[in-house]
């Protein structure tokens, strides 16, 4: 885990006063020190890198924020589920592989 000034040192173009504010939103998670300090993990890491694309490069909206980011996260845990269920199915025997890659490719 890092502060927040290892934070803005990763991520330059970070707008650093929006992070209490992100935190509040409930647009990032982070975690507060017993000293009262926030800690981020990698994840939260990701989180501001995606949201200061989302709103210093692409300058999405505070109004339009919630959905973008309820959007991709949607697509972030089908993702995983995906992920999830391949190697589900890599571990299967061959037959079985066949079988499922043929019945998914009649549904698509």
């Amino acid at each position: 885990m890092i502060g927040i000034e290892e934070l803005a040192s990763r991520i330059p173009e970070l707008p650093r006063a929006e992070i209490p504010l992100w935190i509040e939103r409930r647009w990032l998670r982070a975690e507060r020190g017993p000293e009262g300090a926030w800690h981020f993990t990698e994840v939260d890491i990701a989180r501001v890198r995606l949201l200061v694309e989302l709103r210093v490069t692409l300058e999405v909206t505070e109004e339009a924020m919630p959905l973008v980011l309820s959007l991709l996260d949607q697509l972030y845990d089908a993702r995983r589920t995906v992920r999830a269920l391949l190697e589900a199915v890599e571990e299967q025997p061959a037959e079985i592989q066949q079988a499922v890659l043929a019945a998914a490719r009649q549904k698509a």
